[in-house]
């Protein structure tokens, strides 16, 4: 195992974004997105109060972080579940509000590294992409199954993909001689569907692809509009979330959602405004935040991040 997968991304920076909220007796962590342990590591030294609790709903990585943790563990609880369960996983644990949340939404690099999963396009491997390999659909059954239609909206939505039309018929007329089962042949077939200019911009043009379809098998974008605001509204007031995510479509939900929270309610024209319709959350930080040159030149992964952050200033209305 590499030590270069364990660097957790901007982690100083959401240290920081975290700290006035979890240097407070008695404080409550939840890292949505356990992975490899990096962040709640960093979190469990940083503030030696704090408790945390770890969401995965990959059993593999709740292995591999509950040994990382070990030296804290009675001060974690891990708990095998997609992130969108946060209220029901509060609510089994007896936990009230907590004063800190954490998403780094990237696919975690063990995922990227281990090559049976099929997330990562460089390497030939089935094509899986479940991130909790006891459930739902492969990637292989999705591209194998779907209506031509569907194909193409996946690949436009997820993948901001232009070529959606000319990859989806190759992917049609190719199933049909022989199913799909091995990422290398969807990369070549790609490759050879793409124009000449196409493939001379952005990386490896079977990139956008393998993330649409990852984020069709996860669900992760429904999932995500779920979770952000259930997660808003697990925070007490004085309690701050940091989300790392890597591409616009979870961008902008992120934005969305304390966008709505910092804004106020009330109908034009108030004097005064009553305190229920008064924003809930103020924003820590300007826009997203991306990472140093620095970051990204010890830590590839880094590149496409984005940080955002808010902090909750305010009941909700009744």
């Amino acid at each position: 195992m590499s030590q270069s997968r364990h660097v957790p991304v901007m982690l100083q920076r959401c240290l920081d974004l975290l700290a006035p909220a979890l240097e407070r007796p008695g404080a409550v962590v939840v890292d949505c997105t356990l992975g490899l342990g990096g962040h709640s590591e960093a979190l469990l030294t940083r503030f030696p109060e704090a408790r945390l609790i770890g969401l995965d709903r990959d059993k593999e990585a709740l292995r591999l972080s509950g040994e990382r943790l070990a030296p804290y563990q009675e001060r974690v609880t891990l708990v095998h579940a997609v992130y969108d369960e946060l209220p029901e996983v509060l609510h089994r644990l007896g936990t009230g509000r907590v004063q800190g949340v954490l998403f780094d939404l990237g696919v975690s690099s063990m995922q990227l590294d281990e090559a049976d999963r099929g997330f990562a396009y460089a390497q030939d491997a089935p094509l899986d992409m479940r991130m909790d390999q006891t459930a739902g659909m492969s990637a292989a059954e999705v591209l194998n199954t779907y209506p031509a239609g569907e194909l193409v909206r996946i690949l436009r939505a997820y993948g901001e993909e232009k070529q959606a039309k000319r990859i989806v018929s190759a992917i049609v007329r190719e199933r049909e001689k022989e199913p799909f089962t091995h990422s290398a042949r969807l990369v070549e077939l790609i490759r050879d569907a793409l124009p000449q200019a196409a493939k001379r911009t952005g990386g490896n043009p079977a990139k956008r692809t393998f993330q649409a379809l990852r984020i069709e098998v996860n669900g992760e974008l429904s999932v995500l509009e779920r979770a952000i605001p259930a997660a808003v509204k697990a925070l007490d007031v004085g309690g701050r979330i940091a989300v790392l995510s890597y591409h616009s479509l979870e961008d902008r939900l992120v934005k969305q959602v304390f966008a709505a929270g910092a804004a106020s309610t009330a109908p034009p024209g108030l004097p005064v405004v009553p305190e229920r319709y008064q924003p809930r959350l103020k924003l820590l930080t300007r826009g997203a935040e991306l990472p140093t040159e620095e970051e990204i030149a010890e830590n590839r992964r880094a590149a496409p991040a984005r940080l955002r952050g808010a902090e909750r200033i305010r009941e909700d209305a009744e």
